[in-house]
């Protein structure tokens, strides 16, 4: 089996004998028998972790549950800083919960959870923070301070939940390089592993963001315009 991997500014291309495997699999067999000085990341090998995260043909996948396939071009996350061939560096994806305070930032001890509230968040609270969905996003390559997909489920599953008793804050914290800043590609979503669509939580994000009179800056701006314009 024929594949290519990004290794700093080039592909590589390794012959390896091997079949139906997952391309974790297949990396460990390049490294212990081929190429050690080949590195990547892995963790639980379970789908839980996301430390495995990488793209293939294009596409973020998790390398431990990827089945390798014979040509595929195997190479590093976007939008996140290189470290060594398919090791990338997240502290600054993973910076993006601090930033929006995905916790609950106030107790409310008068809410009641029933099984129905539960269900509200509970795709949500699947995000193991593989950062796929940080890689897919296109925003990143006009504004590299967007908080990104991940970031915005989160604050969707606290400003969700009955017992933040401040979610106000949390809209807050993602109307600047936020929810106005997504284009609603759904790139993120296709690529989940968790099947979480962020795109339908900032969109949520937006209809909460008006119920405390916030609006589009850019609509905003155009209606400004626009009225400026009239006379009667």
């Amino acid at each position: 089996m024929k594949v290519t991997i990004k290794r700093e500014y080039e592909f590589i291309e390794y012959d390896v004998d091997i079949q139906d495997a997952t391309l974790l699999e297949l990396l460990e067999k390049i490294k212990t028998e081929v190429d050690n000085t080949l590195a990547y990341s892995s963790g639980c090998r379970s789908s839980v972790c996301g430390s495995c995260a990488v793209r293939v043909n294009e596409k973020e996948v998790l390398a431990c549950s990827y089945k390798v396939q014979d040509g595929d071009k195997i190479e590093p996350l976007k939008n996140i800083p290189l470290l060594r061939d398919l090791v990338v560096d997240t502290q600054k994806a993973l910076d993006t919960n601090k930033r929006t305070k995905t916790w609950l930032a106030s107790y409310n001890s008068e809410a009641k959870i029933t099984p129905e509230d539960e269900k509200i968040n509970e795709v949500q609270s699947d995000c193991i923070l593989c950062a796929s969905c940080y890689s897919a996003c296109p925003v990143f390559a006009v504004n590299e301070d967007f908080l990104g997909p991940f970031a915005h489920t989160g604050v969707w599953k606290y400003v969700s939940d009955k017992r933040e008793a401040e979610p106000k804050s949390k809209i807050d914290a993602v109307q600047t390089n936020g929810v106005w800043d997504c284009i609603l590609c759904n790139e993120c979503t296709l690529v989940c592993p968790q099947g979480i669509s962020s795109k339908s939580d900032i969109e949520k994000l937006r209809a909460k963001s008006s119920q405390y009179g916030y609006m589009d800056p850019n609509f905003a701006s155009f209606g400004g315009g626009f009225d400026g314009g009239l006379s009667f």
